[in-house]
């Protein structure tokens, strides 16, 4: 390996320590929310559950918002100034402030997560030389290891920390995040002037306006003979066209939202003008960089109900196993928060196994670089999703029909004689959910986006997430509503009496119908195609 190559190495192996010891932050403080909401803020469960819902879509899809000026030293220099906050809230500032501070300490967190998001793994990924054989091909197995070192400081975190929150105090946990943080900054900083720089180049937003304004301002502009074939300076009936500009891979011509195209049309005006005017005349390449991102929607709208599920796992999961048996012998009591945990010690199973063992073997049939297309991966991760909830359903129903054998109904703070351990399956399913769902939205968002756009795709996938968790509360809120008009409510502090199982059979019906939107989705859509390439981008 080349002394280049090395460097390029270290410092994606610094990238990928920094994003380990956030998400050993953020997953820290995001597993056991949800009790210390209800534990020590005394709010009632469904209310705690928006609320966490609220905060991580909010951190989620405030990339969306800042992706253009995401910052990674100001996004992790905010995100400890909120730790900072956290401990205070918990410790020395007064019971009657408490709860503002810790909203306040919260939403700070929620912008310094969001403000790095969308560049830290394109800037990882941005480190392979796409001129080298050897780091194009280890760049199809990134995202795979990449999301394996996520889950090794996010199952860090739920093991460690909700522990220590649970058994010695929130001050002791919280002080060990922003401690954790403060380590991942001075990483950051000892290798920031050896790092991969993209330059600025403008907002993502603005180029995908452009083409928008510019074929509005085009309209009624009548180009007959389209623009295929038509050379810059060729006339065509007094219509010109802008040509390509000079650029090291062009994307291939595609039909798809032709009106589009209207854009590149060069009328008087343009012809006239000494300048070529952005916002009146965009190249082909352009336009069609806009239309990927166009066909990204309707699989982004599709995965949402993803986003949905994957909030119960820190919400309703954990309450549920806070009414169970979680002894192991006479002296020891896990967090119900704890569970978590297999979620991310499936993915560091089945990563491994996926990436050597079933990549290889399913691309000698399928003859693609990944095995499967990415989007055949979420579909997969989509129905496992849904076997989730049908799986969690069926427990709960358990778990209430035991509590009603025991007299437990109206004894909700009682436990409920039934082993944790049957919570199990679901966290299983939900980490084997997440390998797929969630790693084929990273390469895909990755893939399919133009170079230039490539932070509005990372924060587009991370948006998932925090749309999802919008969409859960707003659910929440409409099952509460219905639930409680029409009787008692499915969600109300008393799981025993509550209708848990009932909110996760809606989950289940969404799913299903999500799912055959998706597949329709996915089977309309068209792949990235360079000029002069025979098969698509993404094999």
């Amino acid at each position: 390996m080349t002394d280049h190559g090395l460097e390029d190495t270290t410092q994606r192996k610094k990238s990928k320590v920094v994003e380990v010891a956030e998400r050993f932050t953020f997953i820290g403080l995001a597993s056991n929310l949800i009790m210390y909401l209800t534990d020590e803020l005394h709010e009632p469960t469904s209310t705690a559950a928006k609320n966490v819902n609220t905060w991580v879509g909010v951190s989620c899809v405030f990339p969306i918002v800042g992706a253009f000026i995401a910052d990674s030293y100001l996004g992790r220099f905010k995100t400890i100034v909120g730790m900072v906050f956290l401990i205070l809230s918990v410790s020395v500032i007064p019971w009657h402030y408490r709860k503002a501070l810790f909203f306040f300490a919260l939403y700070i967190l929620a912008v310094g997560e969001g403000g790095h998001k969308p560049c830290v793994q394109t800037f990882a990924a941005d480190q392979f030389d796409q001129n080298l054989p050897e780091e194009k091909k280890a760049k199809s197995s990134f995202f795979n290891w990449w999301f394996f070192g996520i889950m090794v400081g996010a199952t860090s975190a739920i093991i460690v920390v909700v522990y220590m929150e649970d058994h010695i105090s929130w001050v002791a946990g919280f002080g060990t995040l922003a401690s954790t943080l403060g380590v991942s900054l001075a990483i950051f900083l000892l290798g920031i002037k050896r790092y991969k720089k993209q330059g600025p180049i403008g907002s993502p937003y603005t180029k995908v306006v452009q083409v928008f304004v510019a074929a509005a301002r085009k309209w009624h502009v009548n180009d007959t003979h389209g623009v295929l074939g038509v050379c810059f300076g060729e006339k065509l009936n007094d219509v010109q066209v802008e040509a390509q500009p000079t650029v090291a891979q062009n994307l291939a011509h595609t039909v798809q939202f032709r009106f589009l195209e209207k854009a590149t049309i060069i009328d008087n005006i343009d012809a006239s003008s000494e300048s070529r005017n952005p916002w009146r005349l965009c190249s082909l390449n352009q336009v069609e960089e806009v239309k990927l991102v166009l066909r990204l929607i309707p699989i982004w709208l599709s995965s949402l109900m993803f986003g949905v599920v994957a909030t119960n796992t820190s919400t309703y999961f954990t309450k549920q196993g806070s009414t169970m048996i979680r002894s192991i012998g006479p002296h020891f009591q896990i967090p119900a928060a704890s569970l978590q945990a297999f979620v991310g010690i499936t993915i560091m199973i089945t990563v491994p196994l996926y990436d050597r063992v079933l990549v290889p073997i399913t691309r000698k049939f399928s003859g693609h670089r990944s095995g499967i297309t990415l989007l055949q991966r979420v579909g997969i991760g989509l129905c496992i999703s849904l076997l989730t909830m049908v799986v969690a359903a069926l427990v709960e129903a358990k778990r209430v029909s035991i509590a009603k054998q025991y007299d437990l109904v109206d004894k909700y703070k009682e436990i409920v004689p039934m082993s944790v351990w049957w919570l199990l399956p679901q966290y299983i399913l939900s980490g084997l959910a997440d390998m797929f769902t969630f790693v084929g939205l990273q390469e895909l968002f990755y893939d399919q986006m133009p170079e230039s756009l490539r932070s509005l795709g990372a924060a587009a996938y991370v948006s998932v997430l925090g749309v999802g968790s919008f969409i859960s509360s707003a659910i929440i809120s409409i099952v509460q509503a219905i639930s409680s008009s029409c009787g008692e409510k499915w969600l109300g502090n008393n799981l025993n009496r509550a209708h848990l199982d009932y909110f996760y059979w809606v989950l289940s019906g969404l799913s299903a119908l999500n799912l055959c939107v998706y597949v329709w989705n996915a089977m309309h859509y068209m792949y990235k195609k360079l000029e002069g390439d025979g098969i698509l981008a993404s094999k």
